[in-house]
């Protein structure tokens, strides 16, 4: 028996334990923030700005080593159809890949359904990447510690460590994990960390034409994406579960889930 087949049929007694306090102590992310205080990885997205062209998928895709065709992405973005009897309509064709060719709204496989120009309230794009949350779940989730925070604040994952159980991927509340078809771990968005950590952007937010994509250091006062979270209104996803998610929205509508 190798190390994953016995840390898989182990895992099912380690999800049973009750976890020690000493152990949520280990990876509380206030800790690990103080060992790097003068650094604190932030998205900034503006809804207002994006327009469902893809560029910021095909990029993260490209430079992550993501299957261009599979149906699985590290950021996507969704098209909001709001009808004017307050239906609402969600889709994301491949990610939006390549864009929205169509005003025909996808609402399963193969499936599509067509609304009026008059009858729509308003309709708007918006990205969605992992978190990096502060309060992340799933790290701990992770029975094996594949998953854990860096020091500046970005959640990443080990693959040589993930033994695919698929825990993250469940307890993620905003649905940006899921198993590489490759590697068969599990996969996220990671700000494009090995860029980052390097003085780059993400490659979603070089790949953006329009700027609605910005990364900064929210330690840093005088970083342009500091200045506009800490000036302007901004929403958060999800608040409610008490993640303290370090992706930031301009713009952000009362519909988007």
């Amino acid at each position: 028996m190798n190390r994953r087949e016995f840390l898989k049929r182990s895992m099912v007694v380690v999800a049973g334990m009750a976890v020690p306090a000493a152990a949520l102590h280990l990876i509380d992310p206030k800790q690990l923030l103080a060992a790097k205080p003068e650094l604190r990885w932030a998205f900034l997205v503006d809804a207002y700005k994006c327009v469902g062209c893809g560029f910021c998928v095909k990029a993260c895709k490209l430079e992550n080593e993501v299957p261009y065709d599979a149906n699985v992405s590290r950021t996507w973005v969704e098209r909001y159809v709001v009808k004017k009897d307050g239906e609402v309509l969600i889709d994301s064709p491949k990610a939006a890949r390549d864009g929205f060719t169509t005003k025909k709204i996808e609402v399963g496989e193969g499936k599509f359904r067509e609304v009026k120009d008059e009858d729509i309230e308003k309709a708007f794009f918006v990205p969605k990447l992992c978190n990096q949350c502060e309060n992340p779940p799933c790290v701990q989730v992770c029975p094996v510690g594949a998953t854990y925070s860096t020091a500046d604040g970005v959640v990443l994952v080990d693959r040589k460590w993930c033994i695919g159980c698929g825990y993250c991927i469940m307890g993620c509340p905003y649905g940006v994990r899921f198993f590489h078809p490759v590697h068969k771990t599990a996969e996220k968005c990671n700000f494009c960390y090995h860029r980052i950590t390097k003085g780059m952007k993400s490659a979603c937010v070089d790949a953006c034409p329009f700027g609605a994509r910005q990364i900064g250091n929210l330690r840093d006062p005088d970083d342009p994406v500091t200045k506009i979270i800490m000036t302007e209104r901004v929403g958060i996803l999800k608040e409610e579960y008490g993640t303290k998610p370090q992706v930031y929205y301009i713009g952000l509508s009362k519909e988007v889930r």
